[in-house]
């Protein structure tokens, strides 16, 4: 298990002094959420205005948002810790929106829904934190904030469809040569080929590859062409005819594609003579 896991699970302490107050769990637009994502904590964000009509029981809720634009303050993430204001972040398309919302109220039912915070606090000089969880309130009503149509809102839809069908690639005329690599002379691949041309090419003499390799065989008993290739340094037909006249070539396992001397060459008893 792994030390997150393990202090994830460790029993802490909860502040419930305010567990008793009754909070509203209301779901806002998108546009409305990012506009308050900008603002200082503490910042007005708008007004509620409830009203009771005379032909209905239910009341009417009305919310008028304020321009928090210039309002723009540090704003504090999960962990306390100041996040990026507008100046920093880049520049999105501005949506406005509608300034007036109507709330439609339901009820929570048999639901118990609280709601909690959880604020981390570092300490200066060290690497861990104070970490504080708290029950802001149990919700005793939830509600929808739905935007009234006017023509701010007629407008934030029509800037929204203009922005998903612009297309996110563009075709761009370039002015100048525009040069993603610098040319070489020659590449490292080339001059590898190159080497092994010459490789390939070049034969030693048939007494000195023999010499190699009875020099080689004294080590192991057994070898496959490709090993005796990067010993000797010969041309595989080349390497071939020589092994064919000192080597016997193994069929059979547990040695099988593999080269051995003949018994006139070998400096040891094989396997069948010692039994």
């Amino acid at each position: 298990m792994s030390l997150d896991l393990e202090k994830a699970h460790e029993p802490r302490d909860v502040d419930i002094s305010a567990a008793g107050r009754g909070v509203w769990l209301v779901k806002v637009p998108k546009y409305l959420s990012e506009q308050w994502k900008t603002c200082a904590n503490g910042t007005e964000v708008g007004k509620l205005r409830i009203s009771k009509p005379r032909v209905s029981s239910k009341p009417d809720i009305v919310f008028t948002s304020f321009d928090v634009s210039k309002k723009a303050g540090p704003v504090l993430d999960s962990n306390g810790l100041i996040m990026p204001t507008t100046s920093t972040l880049p520049k999105k398309p501005t949506m406005v929106g509608s300034k007036n919302h109507k709330f439609i109220v339901t009820n929570v039912g048999n639901q118990n829904l609280v709601v909690m915070s959880q604020l981390k606090t570092e300490i200066p000089g060290k690497d861990t934190y104070t970490e504080r969880i708290s029950v802001e309130g149990k919700v005793v009503q939830r509600a929808e904030c739905h935007p009234i149509v006017d023509d701010q809102y007629k407008q934030l839809k029509k800037d929204q469809v203009q922005a998903q069908n612009t297309p996110q690639r563009q075709v761009k005329l370039l002015t100048t040569i525009v040069q993603s690599y610098k040319p070489v002379n020659d590449h490292i691949s080339n001059e590898e080929r190159k080497t092994k041309k010459v490789e390939k090419r070049s034969r030693a003499e048939k007494e000195k590859v023999m010499d190699v390799l009875f020099n080689a065989f004294e080590k192991h008993q057994f070898y496959n062409v490709k090993d005796l290739v990067g010993i000797t340094k010969q041309p595989v037909p080349y390497l071939k005819e020589i092994l064919k006249e000192i080597c016997n070539y193994n069929m059979t396992a547990p040695h099988k594609n593999m080269w051995e001397l003949k018994p006139e060459f070998r400096h040891y008893k094989s396997h069948d003579e010692t039994t």
